[in-house]
């Protein structure tokens, strides 16, 4: 048997095909554009992810024999996306993107709706997608009129390949019309968006069965058997089961672009004054809550850029032994920052700067200041009692050891660092559709990768960097007053 995990990006999607013990057998991407048309706004086409979708298909095919046998498909989104569908299942207009900013006023209405935080769990960000279609109801009256369904992205894939409205709770939990907690749309939050329930898709588990691919699918990707799609997962929730964070206690740190702090619980703990995000996982009777920077390996790629050199450059230049954190301060506030601040509008700062100041000095006062932002997202989840006793550490920026040390010995957690392999949201969906075909239990197959290295706090600066996370915290509001 095999079974495919569809990752479905933002500039691209990813399509990997494992075997029955989840091992990959092969794996390829296809890559479409981003609209801009007006400051702030981001939108993408659907047809884009079917083609790509057919594409990475037809390549899997073609080069492995084992797709024949494919028994299960689980696919994993970029959340909050807002597609909008007539009655005819047609596309209405560009779906809104998650980092789409037009309707942060529509956002900040909704947030003050009493309900919406306590239902929900979570503030109502500009990207989530109940403001988007205030937005469009406020906006594009005509668009808003012809709406029979709103799917996210992963359930317009859904909708493809099975032919079915379903969305799973993960990806559902981030458009503020869930209830959280209760795993449902709330006609609460529905109706104080001006929408109702049979607008939504069908809700079910992102490790049970949201329908079988379509027979004219099925015939014309020569598939001989019935295969099972899962109801899948929003991107997050699927890379922590790519990497085996299921339970209380497992977790990882993303260093992308942004950075993510991610933790998985046993129950249901909002905080969203604290602006982390609170979201169903994957699988049945767990979520998970999670921390977000804006700018994490942005920081860095933002200097290379000014200094004219590569990131990898720059960091080198720090050789391998931790120091304390230097005089140069660095806000990593380039694009905003969601956890704590909720802050579209804060934008980066350095300080204490000195003729004397060294390229070298700047490169460790940006990676300090993205351990530093690490950290209101770390202390944010420790004080919902979230358990973080060791972190998986992942993302381009976790090649750089020296970054590690440093939020290492930030958070005083151990990092893990997994095998050189597969994992992320592409696998993590390919084990969600294991799972629904019932090739394995939930704990069977959402495992954690093997381990190559450990990196432990350094006690002897414990101390050295707590202080600098204190004074990190005091310059936010003085810098925010003066911008």
């Amino acid at each position: 048997m095999s079974f495919l995990g569809i990752d479905l990006g933002t500039s691209g999607l990813r399509a990997l095909l494992v075997d029955g013990n989840g091992g990959p057998i092969g794996a390829t991407e296809r890559h479409y554009p981003v609209s801009h048309p007006h400051s702030g706004w981001s939108e993408q086409d659907p047809a884009d992810w079917i083609a790509a979708l057919e594409g990475a298909v037809a390549e899997l095919r073609d080069r492995h024999p084992e797709f024949a046998d494919l028994r299960g498909i689980g696919v994993a989104g970029h959340m909050h996306g807002a597609t909008l569908l007539d009655e005819a299942d047609r596309v209405i207009r560009p779906c809104i993107l998650w980092n789409d900013t037009r309707s942060h006023a529509e956002a900040a209405t909704l947030d003050a709706t009493p309900g919406f935080r306590d239902l929900s769990g979570n503030i109502v960000f500009p990207g989530f997608t109940a403001p988007k279609l205030e937005w469009v109801r406020a906006h594009e009256p005509e668009n808003h009129a012809r709406i029979a369904r709103v799917l996210l992205p992963a359930a317009f894939l859904n909708l493809y390949l099975t032919g079915d409205h379903v969305s799973d709770m993960s990806d559902a939990a981030g458009t503020s019309w869930l209830d959280t907690g209760a795993r449902d749309w709330s006609d609460t939050l529905l109706a104080a968006g001006h929408m109702r329930r049979d607008q939504m898709p069908r809700l079910v588990e992102g490790s049970a069965p949201a329908g079988q691919l379509r027979g004219d699918l099925a015939q014309a990707w020569g598939l001989p058997h019935p295969v099972v799609v899962a109801g899948g997962a929003g991107d997050n929730a699927a890379a922590a089961c790519g990497i085996g964070a299921m339970a209380e206690g497992q977790g990882f740190v993303s260093l992308g672009t942004s950075g993510v702090l991610l933790a998985a619980r046993d129950g249901y703990h909002p905080a969203p004054a604290t602006a982390l995000h609170t979201f169903c996982h994957a699988v049945p009777g767990t979520w998970y809550q999670m921390g977000v920077m804006l700018s994490a390996t942005d920081s860095l790629n933002w200097l290379a850029r000014i200094a004219g050199t590569r990131p990898a450059d720059l960091t080198a230049g720090l050789g391998d032994a931790l120091q304390q954190p230097g005089a140069v301060r660095f806000l990593p506030y380039l694009s905003g920052e969601r956890t704590p601040h909720n802050d579209a509008a804060i934008r980066g700062a350095f300080t204490g700067l000195g003729s004397g100041t060294t390229r070298d000095d700047l490169t460790r006062a940006v990676l300090e200041g993205v351990a530093f932002g690490l950290r209101d997202s770390f202390d944010a989840l420790k004080a919902t009692g979230a358990r973080l006793d060791r972190l998986m550490a992942i993302g381009g920026g976790a090649r750089s050891r020296y970054w590690l040390r440093a939020i290492a010995t930030t958070l005083d957690v151990t990092l893990a660092l997994p095998a050189d392999g597969e994992f992320g949201a592409a696998l993590g969906a390919a084990r969600l559709g294991m799972a629904a075909a019932g090739a394995g239990r939930v704990e069977e197959v959402m495992t954690a990768p093997d381990v190559v290295e450990e990196i432990a706090p350094d006690a002897a600066l414990r101390e050295r960097f707590d202080a600098g996370y204190q004074a990190f915290r005091a310059a936010y509001p003085a810098i925010r007053g003066v911008q």
